[in-house]
């Protein structure tokens, strides 16, 4: 299978992979035939970037970070809960089980996570046309245990800090939807507005039952930076939990690489040079090393063009240099299809970069 632009697809192409809608169902399934209607239809709902059957790659396996069933159930139980705090019988107060569901939902992340070698960060927001917010707090939490694991964390800190990522954004839930959800950028006003669900996250929080603290502390600290920049108190350094900072990274890392109404996804290794452009300033060095030994930046099944004028797709990750991963060449540099398509190694063939990504280059996002 490949991953291209939404942009790219042509009528008679095959999808490789299920799509679902914000419910979690399946819109359209593999093997599905892709006509103009249908292809206006992924459009309209926000879809980048989706897998299609190629006779050139049809022998590649895009590994997932967790299952699609543990997928599915994470994002039932976010989807429930998150709208069981907005009701109005519940207002002002936190539906009174957040913790022991949630948990449920990290130890199920973390067993998934343990089962799969050299798992690393791959994009999550492909083939989903889920509600922002339930998506974004799946996969910063994927992505946060990730680089715990790789940190070192013991299993019980993991279950704290996954509990803290998936939670970290339940204060949007008391913004008003016409700001969160808004498809144009925010004026000054609204933006003051959404600043404001950390320390309501804080509250919801603090005092729940089977919430520890620190997990309330991630939901009011994950934007503050390392230069006090950051809000909503403008701390610093060490002032700013530990596991806050993990947040800061996964957090932002998601934002940029999730398609808006209003901009475009930025690609993995776009996204990681931004967050290296704040190394030491906005996020900690040590932790972004992590992320990026961590991160397919060149995500498995999408289309390169080579230093040697040739394109190719990339087909394997080096886990010690994701860097540089393995491409299978399909293209001359003159543009003619080869006759017999070969692969490159990266990681050997020191002397071939990668010098671009098929597709449109996106607008830079302000995180």
């Amino acid at each position: 299978m490949r991953l291209i632009s939404i942009n790219s697809l042509q009528p008679g192409m095959k999808l490789a992979k299920k799509i679902y809608n914000d419910e979690g169902l399946i819109l359209l399934s593999e093997n599905a035939e892709l006509t103009k209607g249908l292809i206006r239809r992924l459009k309209e709902l926000g879809l980048n970037q989706v897998y299609i059957a190629d006779r050139l790659t049809d022998d590649i396996v895009i590994p997932e970070m967790i299952s699609e069933e543990t997928r599915r159930r994470a994002m039932q139980e976010i989807r429930t809960n998150f709208r069981k705090v907005t009701e109005p019988a519940l207002r002002g107060r936190v539906y009174p089980y957040l913790g022991k569901t949630f948990l449920k939902v990290v130890e199920s992340i973390l067993s998934d996570l343990s089962s799969r070698e050299d798992v690393m960060i791959m994009m999550m927001n492909i083939n989903s046309t889920d509600h922002y917010l339930y998506r974004h707090s799946l996969n910063v939490c994927v992505y946060t245990l990730l680089l715990g694991k790789v940190h070192g964390y013991s299993n019980d800190a993991l279950s704290v800090l996954g509990l803290g990522a998936l939670l970290h954004d339940i204060g949007k839930t008391k913004i008003p939807p016409s700001v969160l959800l808004k498809p144009d950028r925010l004026t000054d006003h609204e933006f003051d507005l959404i600043k404001q669900h950390t320390e309501i996250g804080f509250q919801m929080l603090k005092d729940e039952p089977g919430v520890p603290l620190v997990a309330a502390h991630c939901a009011l600290q994950h934007h503050e930076r390392l230069n006090g920049s950051g809000y909503p108190r403008g701390i610093q350094g060490s002032e700013i939990h530990e596991y806050a900072r993990w947040l800061a990274i996964a957090d932002s890392y998601d934002a940029m690489t999730t398609h808006r109404i209003y901009r475009s996804a930025l690609l993995p290794h776009q996204a990681t040079e931004i967050l290296y452009a704040g190394c030491d300033t906005l996020y900690e060095k040590s932790k972004l090393e992590i992320f990026r030994d961590s991160v397919a930046i060149y995500p498995i099944g999408i289309t390169v063009g080579l230093s040697t004028g040739e394109r190719g797709v990339v087909v394997r990750i080096n886990p010690d240099i994701p860097q540089r991963p393995v491409i299978r060449v399909f293209m001359g540099p003159e543009g003619e299809e080869l006759k017999a398509p070969y692969e490159v190694n990266l990681a050997v063939k020191l002397s071939v970069v990668i010098t671009y990504v098929e597709g449109t280059e996106p607008e830079i996002a302000h995180v």
